[in-house]
């Protein structure tokens, strides 16, 4: 039998083609788990990777969410209990990476905020609504926080992504805490860079700040200072989901699980 039969995954930030939230569900629906796709929109890029997903033999709901805001966090839960039942893992995906200016420019009424509302205070008002639904429930139950190489170490020009996944790391230690005696764990994952379309966008950017002519050296030179030789890829992140909500991993919880090929090693 297939290791997720008959459980119910939810991954926020999923609606994106080639995007870290569709590998993850991808591992699962090949595992038997019924899959969630949620996203601030369910449009036809959101739809087309739910199609993909149902072709793979899973069952598939799409809900949109603004992770943002606690009410459609917790309607998020609900629909999808209602639609499978139950909620047994849920994945804290979601997130904006794509505001890239120095420290002294970011815009702290707009950009810092759009940061921390999403990264960390969207992952907050998720893992309390996903949890509160575990606990009545009984059972226990996984959550697992997408955090990032970033939530380790400082990148320039990135003060709110950093500090929204450094806080996320905080979260998943403190959920963990509290959470562990309903049989819920709480964890996090760090990949490092993975050139989903978010890490397009950083791959532009940085490329021009370092000085490379050209995007693709830019890549090579990422991937000649990585221990493995190559960046990160979505299946990657989703190995490391797989196991965090198999029973194999029942007895870790508030760990921050690097995922970089050896780029980060504490």
């Amino acid at each position: 039998m297939s290791k997720f039969a008959g459980k119910t995954i939810v991954v926020t930030g999923s609606g994106k083609e080639k995007g870290l939230g569709q590998g993850i569900l991808q591992a699962f629906a090949d595992e038997g788990a019924n899959c969630v796709v949620s996203d601030l929109a369910i449009d036809d890029e959101a739809q087309g990777v739910a199609e993909e997903l149902r072709k793979r033999g899973a069952k598939v709901a799409t809900i949109a969410c603004d992770v943002s805001k606690a009410d459609q966090c917790q309607a998020l839960v609900a629909k999808a209990a209602q639609q499978f039942g139950k909620v047994d893992v849920f994945v804290n995906n979601a997130g904006i990476g794509f505001l890239m200016k120095p420290l002294l420019e970011v815009d702290t009424a707009k950009e810092w905020d759009q940061v921390l509302s999403v990264n960390l205070s969207g992952a907050f008002y998720c893992t309390q609504a996903a949890a509160r639904h575990m606990v009545d429930n009984g059972g226990g139950g996984r959550i697992i926080n997408i955090a990032s190489q970033a939530a380790k170490t400082g990148f320039p020009h990135l003060p709110a992504y950093v500090s929204s996944k450094h806080g996320m790391v905080g979260l998943t230690r403190a959920s963990a805490v509290e959470l562990g005696a309903h049989g819920i764990t709480v964890n996090a994952v760090c990949p490092n860079h993975v050139t989903t379309g978010l890490g397009a966008q950083q791959n532009e950017y940085f490329s021009k700040l370092l000085g490379f002519d050209k995007v693709e050296d830019y890549l090579a030179n990422m991937a000649a200072k990585n221990p493995m030789g190559r960046p990160g890829l979505p299946s990657d992140t989703a190995a490391a989901c797989l196991w965090l909500a198999s029973d194999d991993a029942f007895y870790v919880t508030g760990e921050a699980l690097n995922v970089s090929g050896g780029e980060e090693m504490h």
